[in-house]
């Protein structure tokens, strides 16, 4: 059997960076665009804090999934779980390009050094070699990619609690166009918090992000080598493997999550708490979390986020290993 068709995973050295950017930003469209809903019911779940009036669309939303969902479009109409889309949708495409660009440069780059430096190649540390390789790769990708995403994930979190970001606005009343689009609440978050808005939840984002690249691109990997040893192209396994991959994930990180959301709508007018409006770093938004809600606030948005992630890193990698399909084939 050939090297080529056991080292599917990567694209050759010879490919193009255009063609792994569309590969990585298709794959990030994909993902994104298709579980949205059920990420913005994550963050309502995980923003919920001392709401008043009992109108509110976020009152005891924490409490059940479906009960949420169907607050949600009662209230608000089914397209509420739409809202912040398109910022996620333009963050998303750049910020997965580069995520699997970087990856894909620096597991080669990583593999080669790794190969040139071992004396030995024995068959029983390929698959701890290969976790270490690839965990590294994610890393490099994860530091690079959320960079650029960043600013994004924050604008549309503000935009998913927008009909609670208007004290005082009566649900049935229409709001203007001009101020539920994407770039009023990024020029909002400018003026009323300062450009560093953005970036609260950066060092939080990489706390949750690294560790979750790491676990996703090893166990992916791992994963596929178990199920594909032959390396062929299989949306199905791949698909498998990115379910399998993207569930343990977002199990293990989900209390990060939670605090990366608390630095995120901080600035929001649906936070009412003191101490969760004046969290501003990793450790003020997790004493925050624990004065307010217990142990149990490290896992709110627990199960829609499981829900959702197993589905999105399916969806992820079919359409990475799938544009890579195309590109090698059609090229």
């Amino acid at each position: 059997m050939s090297e080529e068709e056991i080292d599917y995973e990567s694209l050759p050295s010879s490919a193009p960076l255009t063609h792994q950017l569309a590969a990585g930003a298709f794959a990030g469209i994909m993902e994104h665009s298709i579980m949205f809903p059920l990420d913005a019911v994550k963050t309502r779940m995980q923003a919920i804090s001392n709401v008043n009036g009992s109108s509110s669309v976020l009152k005891n939303s924490s409490s059940s999934l479906i009960k949420t969902i169907s607050t949600i479009a009662t209230q608000e109409g089914s397209m509420a779980l739409w809202k912040g889309v398109q910022s996620m949708v333009m963050g998303a495409g750049p910020a997965h390009a580069v995520y699997f660009a970087t990856y894909e440069a620096m597991k080669e780059n990583i593999t080669t050094f790794v190969d040139e430096s071992s004396d030995s190649k024995e068959s029983n540390t390929s698959a701890l070699k290969l976790a270490l390789i690839t965990g590294s790769a994610g890393v490099c990708a994860t530091i690079a990619a959320d960079a650029l995403m960043n600013p994004f994930d924050t604008i549309k979190q503000r935009m998913q609690l927008h009909k609670a970001d208007h004290p005082g606005h009566a649900l049935e009343k229409p709001v203007p166009v001009k101020k539920t689009g994407m770039w009023y609440f990024a020029k909002k978050i400018y003026k009323n918090e300062g450009f560093l808005a953005f970036y609260y939840s950066y060092p939080t984002t990489l706390a949750m992000n690294v560790p979750f690249a790491a676990l996703n691109f090893s166990i992916y990997e791992l994963s596929t080598q178990y199920f594909n040893p032959a390396g062929n192209y299989n949306p199905w396994i791949h698909s498998l493997c990115g379910a399998i991959s993207g569930a343990i994930c977002a199990a293990v990180t989900t209390p990060l999550d939670c605090i990366k959301t608390v630095l995120q709508v901080r600035g929001s007018h649906v936070v009412t708490v003191k101490e969760l409006k004046e969290a501003d770093s990793f450790f003020k938004a997790a004493k925050a979390i624990k004065n307010n809600y217990g142990w149990a606030g490290f896992s709110r948005g627990l199960k829609p986020r499981i829900i959702s992630n197993m589905p999105a890193a399916a969806i992820s990698w079919t359409a990475y290993e799938c544009a890579k399909y195309f590109f090698k084939n059609y090229e």
